[in-house]
């Protein structure tokens, strides 16, 4: 499915305000000084208008719902005059973001070793089928350099596109990195040819992000942030990440966590050069938190044995770790041989796939496997798929600094996310009006009965494939409900209790 989406045009954003929307082109560009690129936060269009009044700079694009220009200074001193001027929240430096991926490492994956390993080393491949097909009412982003769409995998899936660049829904892969990190996240697991990805069933919107050299800026990702929490993505992948923030990239990491997204970044490759902080990670998983709290998560990249990946980054901002030594996954056709060496896979029909190595990889092993965790309990917030993936990884319950929690294990946090029997509910009052749910990813049809106080028992709906009922509620009562979950013949095969005092 395509998105047709389009930004707003920049002529109509600035129009009203009367600013002009020229770009700097052939000679008059080069005859300019090489001034940085601006990110300058506003409160109104018509505050941006006055700090680029006069030509002192021109607006090269706006994100509206951040409202932040990316500007082009044309006099010495912009920076300081904008600043002064009230409705003008901030004005700071466009900063450079770099992928985490070390694809001219040669594979060492020994002979004999299965292609897809990191889904044993994870327990990937003993989540029940029913949740694999639950995640497909979940919503995977990945913000990236695009994807390959006729890749296999990817093709199945059928994903929305988005480039934020232009609006449309063109987002192919020259690089290859989007493509790899699509296929762990999102590949398709009923297409019977391939790889398959994390998340099961789950849905898959590719944001291109990065202009076709591969560039990447803060405010790109934050664009694309903000897009993907608007078009419905419950988790973001950002296998990206530099050495600062930015109050733009703080503003967007916010936004996506008050509208209970959970977004997941890599913590990078350059343990060997210095082990720096690396954002938007430490943002997520805040350094010195020792992996506790945060909105979010900060992925490192663990090897076959569940050590740290001799490249990982390491540190009190890191959650937990996932396989980003040598794993599998599909290539762009358009992707160089020699960044991503091609593999043969026996048995696949068409397709290119290969090993690759970083953080970034190893991240969207998490996206997926958090999708499985909304998919078998669609009940949790964002901040709780976190802490469950963080507590059932292999340390259980133990953080270090090298792998953070351990290594992420799919089957044991979509159990925790099920319960005992599989069987999950939710409560929410509002007023005298309260509003009840249950979920299985078994199931289809329930049972609900309610008692209030020490009455007798009844039933308010009975073999019903409904997942909510609202009740009104009254001042000194206490609530008790029983669903059932039903098999085939109408009788109970898991049961749930849930009940609360008003």
């Amino acid at each position: 499915m395509m998105d047709t989406d389009r930004m707003r045009p920049l002529a109509v954003c600035l129009a009203a305000v009367g600013l002009s929307c020229a770009l700097p082109t052939g000679a008059s560009a080069a005859q300019r000084p090489n001034r940085p690129l601006l990110s300058v936060g506003y409160r109104s269009e018509a505050d941006l208008a006055r700090a680029v009044a006069g030509g002192r700079a021109e607006v090269v694009r706006l994100v509206p719902r951040l409202r932040v220009a990316e500007v082009r200074p044309r006099v010495d001193g912009f920076a300081v005059a904008a600043r002064r001027i009230d409705g003008i929240r901030y004005v700071e430096r466009v900063l450079s973001r770099s992928f985490y991926s070390e694809p001219a490492l040669f594979p060492t994956t020994s002979a004999g070793t299965p292609y897809e390993w990191q889904f044993a080393a994870t327990h990937e491949d003993a989540v029940p089928p029913e949740v694999l097909r639950a995640a497909g009412a979940v919503k995977i982003a990945v913000i990236d350099t695009g994807a390959d769409l006729s890749a296999p995998d990817l093709a199945a899936k059928s994903p929305w596109t988005y480039n934020i660049f232009t609006g449309g829904p063109d987002i192919r892969d020259v690089n290859g990195h989007g493509t790899f990190v699509s296929s762990l996240a999102a590949g398709s697991v009923a297409n019977g040819d391939g790889v398959a990805g994390f998340g099961g069933d789950a849905q898959l919107l590719v944001i291109k992000a990065t202009r076709d050299d591969g560039t990447l800026t803060d405010l790109d990702e934050s664009n694309g942030i903000m897009y993907a929490v608007d078009h419905g993505a419950r988790v973001i992948n950002l296998s990206v990440g530099g050495p600062t923030s930015s109050a733009t990239e703080q503003r967007a990491v916010a936004y996506a966590a008050q509208h209970n997204v959970l977004i997941v970044a890599a913590v990078g490759n350059e343990y060997t050069m210095g082990n720096p902080i690396e954002y938007p990670a430490a943002l997520l998983q805040p350094a010195g938190s020792k992996g506790r709290g945060g909105t979010g998560l900060a992925v490192g990249a663990s090897t076959s044995d569940g050590s740290r990946a001799f490249f990982s980054n390491a540190g009190t901002q890191l959650s937990l770790v996932a396989p980003g030594l040598d794993v599998f996954g599909a290539l762009s056709s358009l992707s160089s041989p020699d960044e991503y060496p091609r593999a043969t896979l026996p048995g696949s029909t068409a397709g290119l796939y290969g090993y690759s190595s970083g953080t970034s990889f190893a991240t969207p092993e998490v996206v997926g496997v958090a999708a499985l965790v909304m998919g078998a309990n669609p009940f949790l917030r964002a901040t709780e798929v976190a802490t469950i993936l963080k507590e059932t990884a292999s340390g259980h319950g133990a953080w270090n600094p090298e792998t953070g929690f351990g290594v992420l294990d799919a089957a044991g946090a979509v159990a925790r996310a099920q319960g005992k029997n599989g069987l999950v509910v939710h409560g929410l009052r509002s007023g005298t009006r309260f509003r009840f749910q249950w979920f299985s990813a078994v199931a289809t049809r329930y049972r609900v009965s309610l008692r209030i106080d020490r009455g007798k028992t009844r039933v308010l709906v009975d073999n019903t494939t409904t997942t909510s009922a609202s009740v009104t509620v009254r001042r000194r009562h206490r609530y008790a409900f029983t669903v059932d979950a039903l098999d085939a013949t109408g009788a109970a095969s898991a049961t749930t209790n849930y009940s609360f005092k008003y």
